[in-house]
C-alpha cells in the first residue's frame, strides 16, 4: 500500500472516530498540550522581548539564550526531565516551553528594535510614559513581527507536542508511538497527517489573527 492509501483507510475506518482513541480525543488532548506550552512560552518570552527591545539591551545575551535553546534535543531534554521528575504533563511542558521561547523572545525583540525612532522620540518629546509608549507606539508597528514568532513558536509546539505519547499521555503522538510499536503503518500515517493538518491549521489561523489584529496602514507598510 501506498500513503494515500494507509490515509484513506485510517480516516475510513470508523473505529478511529469514537471512544478513548478516537481522533476528536486525540485532537483535543494535542489541542490542550499545545495551546498550554504556547501560553506559558509566550508569558516568558513577550515580557522580555517586549523589554528589553524598548530600551535596546541585552540583545547579545537574548541571541545566546535563543542559539542555546534551539540547540537542546527536545526528546534528550524529555528524558533528562522524566528521569528527574517522573511522568506527567509537567515534564512535557518543560522540553516544548524551551523549545518555542526562542523564536518568541527574539523575534520580539527585534520587532520593538525595528520600530521607526521618529514617532517614539515624538511621543517622549510629549511627557508620553515609556510603558505608553511601548503599547501605544511601538508595539502596534511591530505586531506583524511579534505574531510571526508567536505563529513560528506555535507551529514547533504543535509538530513536537507528539513526544507526549513517549510519557504515557495522549494527542496524536498516541497514534504514531502505538502504530510503530504495533507495526501498524496505517496508524502511523495517519497520525502523521493529522499532525501535519493541525500545523497548517495554526498557519491558516495566525493569518486570520494577523488579517483582524494589525492595522491596515500597518499591514500596507510591511
Amino acid at each position: 500500500m501506498n500513503v494515500l492509501n494507509f490515509v484513506q483507510a485510517f480516516f475510513s475506518d470508523s473505529s478511529h472516530w469514537h471512544g478513548y482513541d478516537g481522533i476528536p480525543t486525540r485532537l483535543v488532548e494535542h489541542l490542550q498540550y499545545s495551546l498550554e506550552a504556547l501560553v506559558l512560552a509566550a508569558a516568558i518570552g513577550l515580557p522580555v522581548g517586549l523589554v528589553t527591545g524598548h530600551y535596546g539591551r541585552g540583545g547579545t545575551t537574548l541571541a545566546l539564550i535563543a542559539t542555546a535553546g534551539r540547540a537542546l534535543p527536545t526528546f534528550g531534554l524529555l528524558v533528562l526531565v522524566v528521569t528527574w521528575l517522573g511522568f506527567g504533563l509537567g515534564p512535557v511542558m518543560i522540553p516544548l516551553v524551551v523549545l518555542a521561547v526562542p523564536p518568541i523572545l527574539v523575534t520580539t525583540y527585534e520587532a520593538i528594535r525595528s520600530v521607526d525612532p521618529s514617532p517614539v522620540d515624538a511621543a517622549r518629546g510629549m511627557g508620553m510614559p515609556e510603558s505608553r509608549i511601548l503599547f501605544q507606539v511601538e508595539l502596534p508597528v511591530a505586531l506583524p513581527l511579534v505574531l510571526s514568532g508567536l505563529r513560528s513558536a506555535a507551529i514547533q509546539i504543535v509538530s513536537t507536542a507528539t513526544i507526549a505519547a513517549y510519557v504515557s499521555l495522549g494527542g496524536l503522538g498516541r497514534y504514531i508511538i502505538d502504530g510503530l510499536y504495533q507495526k501498524d503503518y496505517e496508524k502511523v500515517v495517519g497520525g502523521a497527517t493529522l499532525v501535519a493538518g493541525m500545523a497548517l491549521a495554526t498557519l491558516l489561523l495566525f493569518w486570520a489573527v494577523s488579517r483582524t489584529a494589525v492595522s491596515p496602514g500597518v499591514r500596507r507598510s510591511n
